[in-house]
């Protein structure tokens, strides 16, 4: 039982450790090279944690020879360009002013009903206001609208705005994150003088609270109030 257990763990650090170097990006996401070695290290995996008569080193050894080229090709595709195109591709412009370009759709294989689709996740249902739409390498569409067809915004009203900027969590699930209180330029006093006001009297009894850029504060307790 101790053998299953210290195996299952190495095994599963080691792919933990793999998806963490493919960086933060959902399966969707992944290029080629990268959904390729996933599915190697599962498989790897799997072998040597079900049949003890395995040698472990057997799936931990090209694991780590896995993880080794994917980092050397990560490198080498942002220093080569050709490369990069090799294993991973380029996009592809499918709609141009409004037009479908049949010869790209059938080179990518995608069909005008699966475009469609594509465009409806987006929020486009008229293919005449897209200017561009382009099939990245991850497998996903994006696209461009005409300018009279993209939204408002306040800039295009000439309104000022005040941007917040970027919250930062001061105190999640009870607690603290003195980082992010410095970033702000605040300190625990002030933090306390904020709970007071709340009415609360510990970061224990506070579900989440950010601080912006601007000094606004959002904030939510906890339901199950811990003293």
């Amino acid at each position: 039982m101790l053998i299953a257990l210290t195996r299952t763990i190495v095994l599963y650090l080691l792919i933990v450790v793999g998806i963490r170097l493919m960086g933060k990006r959902q399966v969707g996401e992944l290029e080629p090279a990268e959904l390729v070695l996933a599915m190697l290290m599962s498989d790897l995996a799997s072998v040597p944690m079900q049949d003890f008569g395995i040698p472990l080193s057997y799936g931990a050894v090209p694991i780590v020879v896995l993880l080794c080229i994917t980092m050397l090709l990560s490198v080498l595709t942002v220093r080569s360009l050709r490369l990069r195109l090799l294993l991973c591709g380029r996009p592809s412009i499918i709609v141009e002013k409004g037009q479908l370009l049949q010869k790209e759709l059938a080179k990518t294989r995608m069909s005008p009903d699966e475009l469609m689709e594509e465009l409806r996740l987006l929020g486009i249902t008229d293919l005449s206001t897209v200017k561009y739409a382009i099939l990245e390498t991850s497998g996903k569409v994006s696209a461009l609208l005409y300018s009279n067809h993209q939204p408002v915004t306040p800039a295009d009203l000439e309104l000022g705005t005040d941007e917040p900027g970027l919250p930062l969590t001061v105190i999640d699930n009870g607690q603290v994150y003195p980082d992010n209180l410095r970033r702000r330029g605040l300190d625990r006093r002030w933090l306390d003088r904020e709970l007071n006001r709340r009415g609360v009297s510990s970061p224990r009894q506070v579900f989440l609270m950010t601080v912006d850029e601007q000094g606004g504060v959002y904030f939510c307790e906890r339901e199950d109030k811990q003293r």
